[in-house]
């Protein structure tokens, strides 16, 4: 049997618009195929959320929002039926409440409760409203609000005070303190420029810092040589060694004790002419008589090995000698 050409226009338009009520309300959360169970809420504002909205319960989605109806004329709430899309135990003391994220549609999220009774179909959920995130925020900035105002009234107080307690004379006071600052600030200046005597001092300090710095090897040396010195010195027996020093000295003070007396012979020597004139008178005697036996040895030895005896008169001074006597004729 053939089919016509309008047979099969009609087949594929009824087709089309099948599918076409099927997709729109797949879209809008309905499953034509699968009869699912369904629960209430009801909200006193329902703000962004539509249908076909998602369903979380610790952010996994168990359904869609099926249809929103108001509760009666005046609109004083909204029931929201909701799809569920699989079997869940929801706790009959759950609450659920509309959440609006900064991206994205609304939607219901469900707060699981501790019952172990759980809802079934046709139940109600009980609901609250969520503060939401510009609400949390309002809420953290209202006490830093009224801190805020509280300080500006108490700058204002304090300006005004300030205002009042500047007359004429308080300025006049102020632009000299300011004036004087000014000054200070120039000297300052000065004293920190580069060509300053702050600059330059502490350039010297640098120099004998660096020079420091570059002789520490030496610095070292010298205060090892010092701590070795120093421990040398504690080995040593300086009290014995003072003690012996005083014994010398005692010593000595005895012996220019016994020299400096008159009645000494050393004394009489240092002190009195007449014996140091007649030692010398002695002591020129002896030298006068060696230089004689010297010069006239025949007159005191009389062998014939000298030849004949010297008649010559004796010395009467020293012979005049320019080298010590080698003990020749």
């Amino acid at each position: 049997m053939k089919i016509s050409n309008e047979t099969k226009v009609g087949v594929l338009t009824i087709t089309a618009l099948t599918l076409l009520v099927l997709g729109f309300n797949f879209l809008k959360g309905k499953d034509l195929f699968n009869r699912s169970e369904k629960i209430y809420a009801v909200f006193k504002d329902i703000g962004a959320l539509a249908k076909s909205n998602e369903v979380k319960i610790n952010g996994f989605v168990i359904g869609k929002v099926y249809q929103l109806k108001a509760v009666d004329k005046d609109i004083s709430g909204t029931i929201a039926v909701i799809n569920l899309s699989q079997e869940v135990n929801i706790p009959d003391n759950s609450q659920a409440y509309i959440s609006t994220p900064l991206v994205g549609g609304s939607i219901i999220v469900i707060e699981r409760g501790d019952s172990k009774t759980f809802l079934k179909p046709g139940d109600t959920l009980h609901t609250r409203k969520d503060a939401g995130i510009l609400d949390d925020v309002k809420a953290q900035m209202n006490p830093t609000l009224n801190k805020v105002r509280n300080t500006l009234d108490s700058l204002n107080e304090v300006f005004a005070s300030i205002k009042q307690m500047l007359n004429a004379d308080t300025r006049n006071s102020l632009q000299a303190v300011l004036l004087n600052l000014k000054v200070s600030t120039a000297s300052l200046n000065a004293i920190l420029d580069q060509n300053g005597p702050l600059y330059r001092t502490l350039n010297n300090a640098g120099s004998i810092s660096e020079n420091l710095k570059k002789n520490n090897d030496s610095i070292n040396e010298i205060i090892s040589n010092a701590k070795m010195l120093t421990y040398k010195l504690s080995k040593l027996d300086l009290t014995g060694t003072v003690d012996t020093l005083k014994t010398a000295i005692g010593e000595f003070r005895t012996t220019l004790t016994k020299v400096t007396d008159p009645h000494g012979t050393l004394g009489l020597l240092m002190s009195d002419p007449k014996l140091y004139n007649k030692i010398n008178d002695v002591m020129l005697a002896a030298e006068i008589l060696v230089d004689d036996l010297r010069t006239h040895p025949k007159r005191y030895v009389n062998l014939s090995i000298f030849g004949k005896k010297d008649k010559t008169g004796p010395l009467t001074s020293p012979a005049k000698k320019d080298t010590l006597p080698s003990g020749g004729n």
